[in-house]
């Protein structure tokens, strides 16, 4: 019997050691291309970061207009540096903070002029051998012979540089240069010992007073430190290479003070192994993708899926010190015992990208909420774009109230929910950016100020917003107040012609009118025109359908939204793109609209629309967005459509059904696992023809948000014939 036992033992182990090995799953770091947006209009930053980093380290080039704005664009390939600071996907130009460029010989200390080969530090890339991957970048600098490789942690960037044999190598260190509008108003370096330079960089540009405090640290010894160019703002550190020889040099960065930044030195990257840094940094990439895990289908590709996976979780940026410290949005010192964040493009996000981060980055999205909720402190009332602490009051309306709001009635655990109600209170009292004639005439008149459509249409919204989170506190007066302000849109309907329209303080309509006409920053609307605002009601859907004359009248007026001509008159704004008709996906007021089709009755309208913007303005190129990337949310209205559901409603805590594109997913959440799964998808099988949820029948057009954080299970079966599984829609 022990012998039997023996043998038995001994034959399965055989037959385990002859067994095929199974399939490894490819990394999910391996289907991401940075370079997905960096042509066309994406703007998109290319370069080595990690998921939220303060740190973003990428090339900088030397045009800076405006497809240029992150620093990269496929069009040209010269390089001025490798900045620590970029913005993703922004219409508007600032950071490249802390230069480094590597040269061999005399050089030009300045930006230079491109084009030609002796003015200024400039290189040209051979983009034949650039490798961008995430948490790492390379690429050849042709004009100095020498290999760049960057990599990095959350606050400090690490470079690699092989060098050719010269006697006159160096690095150097560049505080000049900055984005299109940025300019240095103070800067500093200086020599600590033979291989540590620290200084400071304060500019003035898009961010009005930015500061940033940088340690660097060489490899090696450098033979001599000298400062050079306007004011001193270049420092060259001066080495002997041998032909192949590889210089590195790790740079630490803070908002708040040099020392911060010898402190994520020692605690981020205490050794020189830049391959374990480069590592690290891809695993940490690795654990954020893996927050949704996709089957992919022939409607989405895994590249694409998490190329926007990877773009949605560039920002907020971490904006505090390795102790806690940080720099608060009236230019003090503070210290929180949680995280801290910057690069609040909320205008955009608060559609969907910040919906996104509450389900798959609760804690981080309470900690974003939290940082929200302070920079009122210190400024007064909630941010509108925060930009490395400091207030743009870029674009209109107030969208921090929006996400405040959302994290307050998805019971965000990172903040005080009656604080951050207060500070939503406390920026409704602003007189500013238009509140004070809102609050005088009950809308915003176009008289006496741009923009007049458009500001008020997204106060609306935002009072909308407020309106659930009173509710979800028990304000129950506060929410009725919160909803009638939420009706302001209603003055600026035209019955006669169907649009919103500009209105006088004297209650006429503004004239002429043409609802394709947009001229940018000097009209009515911000970055449109009528066609597209008609639609910004997320927050009165069943309003909005009364101003039509009922929901057949307005399903008329948004099916000839998609058939109107796609010209634009004026002098528009170039955001307006990805046009189907008048509807324009490639800018963000339009991005909910879709949606609506659901809400009104009619989901296979929806499905054919939303199947048709994933195919055509999303693919895997470098012009594969047909608009701005905006800090995360033409990626994020990817991933929530292609997982079938979109938070149309401000502060709903609800997702309308779409057309799920995935064959099956799983999103790591706060109770555990939600599990999406499909029966019968295909690019034909568009249509739901009805939900389980649990394995029970679900007959609402939505899932709530609470289901979604609890971990449940969600099966979408398909077909190819328009169905509605539920009874109800928002009008009813």
């Amino acid at each position: 019997m022990k012998i039997s036992r023996i043998m038995m033992a001994g034959a399965l182990l055989l037959a385990a050691c002859t067994q095929a090995p199974q399939p490894t799953a490819p990394k999910l770091t391996s289907y991401v291309n940075p370079l997905i947006g960096s042509g066309g209009h994406g703007h998109v930053f290319v370069g080595a970061h990690v998921p939220f980093g303060m740190v973003q380290l990428g090339p900088t080039s030397v045009t800076t207009t405006w497809d240029w704005c992150s620093g990269y664009h496929q069009d040209e390939n010269s390089v001025i540096g490798f900045s620590h600071t970029h913005l993703s996907g922004t219409g508007i130009g600032d950071l490249f903070d802390v230069t480094i460029m590597p040269v061999t010989g005399e050089v030009t200390y300045a930006r230079g002029i491109l084009g030609d080969s002796l003015s200024g530090l400039w290189s040209s890339a051979d983009r034949t051998q650039e490798v961008a991957k995430p948490g790492y970048y390379s690429v050849p600098l042709t004009r100095y012979g020498i290999k760049a490789e960057v990599t990095a942690s959350a606050r400090v960037g690490m470079h690699r540089y092989t060098f050719p044999a010269s006697e006159q190598a160096a690095i150097v260190i560049d505080l000049e240069n900055g984005g299109c509008w940025d300019r240095s108003t103070e800067t500093s370096m200086q020599a600590e010992g033979s291989d540590l330079i620290v200084g400071y960089r304060y500019s003035k540009g898009w961010a009005n007073n930015q500061k940033i405090y940088f340690a660097a640290q060489f490899s090696k010894p450098f033979e001599s430190f000298t400062l050079h160019g306007n004011e001193d703002m270049y420092g060259r550190a001066s080495f002997t290479t041998a032909e192949g020889e590889q210089l590195l040099l790790k740079v630490g960065i803070s908002p708040v003070s040099i020392d911060g930044a010898k402190a994520a030195l020692a605690a981020e990257v205490p050794h020189w192994e830049f391959d374990k840094v480069a590592e690290a940094a891809d695993a940490a990439w690795e654990s954020e993708l893996g927050k949704i895990r996709i089957e992919e289908s022939s409607v989405v590709p895994a590249s694409t899926f998490y190329t926007a996976m990877y773009h949605a979780m560039t920002a907020p940026i971490l904006f505090s010190d390795i102790n806690g410290d940080y720099r608060g949005a009236d230019g003090n010192i503070y210290n929180a015992p949680h995280n801290m964040y910057s690069i609040f493009s909320l205008w955009d996000t608060y559609r969907a990208k910040m919906p996104l981060m509450s389900i798959i980055q609760s804690e981080r999205f309470g900690h974003f909420a939290a940082t929200m909720i302070d920079i009122c402190d210190k400024q007064g009332r909630l941010p509108v774009w925060h930009l490395w602490g400091c207030e743009t009051d870029c674009m209109v309306g107030d969208p921090g109230v929006i996400v405040v709001a959302d994290a307050i009635v998805k019971g965000a655990k990172s903040i005080d929910a009656h604080k951050g109600y207060k500070a939503i209170l406390k920026t409704f009292e602003q007189d500013g950016r238009g509140r004070a004639l809102r609050k005088k005439y009950g809308y915003i008149p176009c008289d006496p100020f741009k923009e007049s459509v458009a500001y008020d249409m997204e106060y609306a919204i935002a009072d909308g917003a407020a309106a659930q989170a009173a509710a979800a506190l028990g304000y129950a007066d506060d929410a009725k107040m919160h909803t009638n302000n939420s009706h302001s849109y209603r003055n600026f309907f035209d019955p006669a012609t169907g649009f919103v329209r500009g209105k006088k303080i004297n209650g006429s309509f503004n004239e002429p009118f043409n609802p394709y006409f947009s001229a940018h920053r000097d009209d009515d609307y911000c970055e449109g025109n009528a066609w597209q605002y008609t639609w910004l009601v997320p927050q009165d859907v069943a309003g909005m359908a009364q101003c039509f004359g009922g929901k057949e009248k307005m399903l008329a007026k948004l099916d000839s939204l998609f058939l109107a001509p796609s010209t634009v008159e004026g002098d528009p704004s170039p955001d307006i793109s990805g046009l189907i008709g008048q509807f324009a996906h490639g800018n963000e007021p339009s991005h909910h609209i879709l949606y609506l089709y659901t809400m009104l009755g009619q989901p296979h309208k929806a499905a054919d629309r939303i199947r048709e913007v994933m195919s055509t303005q999303y693919h895997d190129a470098h012009d594969g967005l047909s608009g701005n990337e905006d800090v995360g949310q033409m990626s994020a209205w990817y991933i929530m459509s292609a997982l079938g559901f979109y938070q149309v409603e401000p502060a709903g805590a609800r997702y309308w059904f779409g057309s799920p594109a995935v064959k099956s997913a799983q999103l790591a959440v706060e109770g555990g696992t939600f599990n999406i799964e499909t029966q019968n998808n295909s690019e034909a099988n568009k249509y739901i023809q009805s939900i389980l949820l649990d394995g029970k029948e679900y007959t609402l057009p939505y899932i709530n948000h609470c289901d979604l954080k609890a971990g449940s299970t969600l099966t979408y079966i398909m077909g190819d014939k328009p169905a509605k599984w539920y009874t109800k829609d928002v009008t009813e």
